[in-house]
């Protein structure tokens, strides 16, 4: 059992809603996001998307975008990003997960990707553009070293595709709460407790919810729907704000308290 699937066992033993968080590696630096990994698992985050930073990240919204420019700019790559991998599985038996788009990974090539990741002490991956159809290659290698493959299912999936993300997922499958972009926003978005009906017919994974998930009412509304909630810009926007200073860590491991708790 990998640690993504430990970690929904223990949610769900404890009847509790999980959070992802995700955060873009490399921003301010590499540095920098050892030390936010180890301040969102101290917060009480469940499992953390570790964002590969990309030049045309088309399903972000400004946020992530910029977050991916200065990673880039600070000199962030998938190897570079493994290498932290490491570094946090020294202290930390955290779930990783590595989200990315397909270019760097394909750039790395799956096979020798599979192998450092897992040797990293990566858990999971999950690539935004990489289709079901096409994702053979990928899933092979993954399987061979049993990294987690996770998958994004839309609320504009057909019944077939949501099928076929189900058969080919492992640890969790991704809710997509709303069409676009990720980004904060006030409501959470009535096309996700559909999706999840229609995911739950399909597949007894875990489900996790994101895009458009950043306040503590939001967590509420999806107590006992999904099994976790994904949020990202919103934690993103504190490392933009504070991540560069010495309160980088303190202010981002606040940020999650308060979506956990509703408190600072």
């Amino acid at each position: 059992m990998t640690r993504v699937a430990q970690r929904f066992a223990e949610l769900k033993q404890h009847s509790r809603l999980g959070l992802v968080a995700y955060i873009t590696a490399g921003d301010p630096s590499l540095d920098r996001t050892v030390d936010f990994v180890l301040a969102l698992e101290d917060a009480g985050t469940d499992v953390v998307e570790l964002g590969v930073p990309f030049s045309d990240p088309l399903a972000d919204g400004v946020v992530i975008q910029r977050a991916s420019e200065r990673a880039l700019h600070a000199g962030a790559t998938l190897a570079g990003v493994l290498k932290t991998v490491e570094r946090i599985r020294q202290k930390s038996e955290l779930p990783l997960v590595l989200f990315g788009y397909l270019n760097p990974f394909m750039r790395y090539g799956f096979e020798k990707f599979a192998t450092d990741a897992r040797q990293a002490g990566a858990d999971g991956v999950l690539i935004t553009d990489l289709s079901v159809e096409e994702a053979e290659p990928f899933l092979h290698e993954m399987r061979r070293t049993e990294l987690d493959t996770i998958f994004l299912a839309a609320p504009t999936s057909t019944a077939d595709r949501l099928r076929r993300i189900g058969e080919v997922s492992r640890g969790f499958v991704y809710a997509v709460s709303r069409m676009g972009v990720t980004g904060t926003r006030d409501t959470l978005s009535s096309q996700v407790l559909p999706l999840v009906e229609r995911l739950r017919a399909v597949t007894a994974l875990p489900l996790a919810a994101g895009f458009g998930i950043s306040r503590r009412e939001h967590l509420d509304a999806l107590q006992g729907k999904v099994d976790a909630a994904v949020v990202g810009s919103a934690l993103v926007r504190v490392i933009e704000e504070h991540g560069a200073g010495p309160e980088g860590p303190r202010q981002l491991a606040q940020a999650v308290r308060e979506l956990l708790h509703g408190h600072r």
